[in-house]
């Protein structure tokens, strides 16, 4: 089975133009996507630079968000190649060695697993997935310092879990995974009704729905450098509505918060929210003397 590549990119062309550099000689990519989220017009003059025979630019008129762009190159994907493997992948990612990809693709093969990531660095941290937080668990994450105790002992899982070379895990993080084409319409494709931020949370509930796992290979690893293209464009604030009106979404509709839980999840976003906004003014304030 082919495997391609779909690479979601909103003005961070260096980043993109890295990667490509990075993948394109993999024999073991077929296909490369790259979903442009309406960048700027400086960078679409740019993007044409990166169009070859194994390269193929879909430039969005409008930044639709995270989850449509995926499925809008994945059904292209499709297209291309038919039923194959799929890789999902931000523009800031950087893999070293294409051994890496084959080793994701052969844990992929296995019957019951419907998405496999790897170990992601970011930085000094290792994210390797997480746990599906419920509704009142995520409304005390929205909660600022107390949230770090909540992710600590509810959410990660101990390291001791990662001894073994993979492991089963809830949620595996955006910035890099794969899975089976079979398996992405097997679950209808992303829910588009997010923007940003619980993308990931979403398709692990599909997953297990469809009683399929997610895994993390231990021993492969990929550099993400983090938020990069986010961090860029987006202002704090307003990534911060744009989580917690997806985590609403998610809590809702996934996992079915009752009338409490819907209130709670409000009040604590909000709280969130305004001391946030307090803390950057002062910084804000702080730079400008």
């Amino acid at each position: 089975m082919k495997t391609g590549m779909v690479i979601i990119h909103y003005n961070d062309y260096e980043s993109l133009h890295h990667l490509i550099e990075n993948v394109k000689d993999y024999s073991v990519i077929s296909k490369i996507i790259i979903v442009d989220n309406n960048s700027s017009k400086e960078i679409r003059v740019k993007l044409k630079q990166l169009s070859f025979r194994k390269v193929k630019i879909i430039e969005n008129k409008e930044n639709f968000g995270f989850a449509r762009a995926i499925n809008i190159g994945s059904r292209n994907l499709i297209k291309e190649l038919g039923p194959c493997n799929i890789i999902i992948s931000n523009a800031d990612v950087i893999i070293e060695k294409e051994q890496d990809i084959k080793d994701l693709i052969k844990e992929l093969n296995k019957r019951t697993i419907g998405v496999v990531a790897p170990t992601i660095i970011e930085g000094s941290h290792l994210n390797r997935g997480w746990k599906n937080p419920s509704p009142f668990l995520d409304s005390m994450l929205n909660l600022i310092y107390i949230h770090r105790f909540f992710r600590k002992k509810y959410i990660f899982y101990d390291e001791k879990y990662y001894e073994n070379k993979t492991s089963i895990v809830e949620v595996v993080s955006g910035c890099f995974f794969i899975l089976k084409s079979r398996n992405l319409e097997r679950v209808n494709f992303l829910d588009e009704n997010t923007f940003l931020y619980y993308e990931e949370n979403i398709l692990a509930k599909k997953m297990k729905e469809q009683k399929l796992y997610l895994l993390v290979c231990n021993d492969v690893s990929i550099i993400h450098n983090h938020s990069v293209s986010i961090d860029k464009n987006i202002k704090k604030i307003k990534k911060l509505k744009l989580q917690k009106k997806s985590q609403y979404y998610f809590q809702t509709t996934y996992q079915h918060a009752n009338i409490m839980e819907k209130i709670l999840l409000k009040s604590t976003a909000f709280m969130s929210r305004m001391i946030l906004t307090v803390v950057y003014f002062i910084k804000d304030l702080g730079k400008g003397r």
